[in-house]
């Protein structure tokens, strides 16, 4: 919601008026959705046809107009970008704008500025918005922090491009972090992500099943298993270079049917 809303407050009156257009498998389609609703802006979404049932129901409910596509067959940009050229929209990316990625890292100061003093903070990364607004206020907050990103293992796009020094792109990876489900990092965020974060990991399916049913038994917390990427990331690294070490872990999405919640922890 952070990332959206930013973008959205920042928009003139007339492109308000005319209406704003995105693309998301269901977290950037409910917060454009919301913000858009807020600030009186008529909002079209391009989703998954397989998107979580509540995700596209949430993103309805808010007033958007939901046009769904294959993500394994086409491509979401190209149908959003149509969308806003023949209706006259203005596109508001999930993770490859300057506003998202700005509003994205105010969690991470918010952390900071609550528990000063961490020696690492770890965010999930998909496209790389919340990674690289993370880098922003942790370079200013913890400038000596590590950063860190945990994308899914199917999907190693991030940590293939931090390698190779250039984005590299992949199919859409088949993984229950369908918030996650990126082919490649957007050019704003790599370029932040290259030049200051630590590393990039990554965190199996299991592992993710393993952190939401550690975070709903102990922090009585329901995290989608995108949003715990960071978690069971860190888990794997507590055993490593992280042992010791005073870690902030971002939690982003807590979007999940409960029935497919209670399916992932109990099986």
């Amino acid at each position: 919601m952070r990332g959206a809303y930013n973008a959205l407050a920042r928009l003139s009156e007339e492109q308000r008026r005319a209406g704003v257009v995105a693309f998301s498998s269901g977290n950037h389609a409910q917060a454009v959705a919301l913000a858009a609703s807020l600030l009186g802006a008529p909002a079209t979404i391009v989703m998954p046809h397989d998107t979580v049932a509540s995700k596209l129901a949430a993103t309805q409910e808010y007033g958007a107009e939901v046009i769904e596509y294959d993500r394994y067959t086409q491509d979401r940009a190209a149908i959003a970008a149509r969308l806003a050229e023949e209706r006259g929209l203005t596109l508001v990316p999930p993770f490859d704008h300057p506003h998202v990625i700005a509003g994205q890292g105010t969690a991470a100061r918010e952390m900071l500025e609550e528990v000063p003093g961490l020696d690492a903070v770890i965010t999930p990364l998909g496209g790389g918005g919340l990674l690289s607004g993370t880098v922003l206020s942790v370079r200013q907050l913890a400038p000596r922090a590590q950063i860190i990103g945990v994308e899914p293992e199917a999907g190693d796009d991030g940590a293939q491009s931090f390698r190779k020094g250039e984005i590299v792109t992949i199919p859409t990876p088949r993984t229950i972090a369908d918030g996650a489900q990126t082919t490649a990092l957007g050019v704003h965020p790599f370029a932040v992500i290259r030049r200051e974060v630590t590393g990039v990991t990554t965190a199996s399916d299991a592992e993710l099943v393993s952190a939401m049913r550690l975070l709903a038994g102990t922090a009585k917390l329901v995290v989608e298993p995108t949003g715990a990427l960071a978690l069971a990331g860190a888990l794997r690294l507590a055993r490593g270079e992280l042992a010791g070490r005073r870690v902030g872990v971002v939690l982003s999405g807590g979007n999940v049917d409960l029935d497919r919640f209670a399916a992932l922890i109990s099986g």
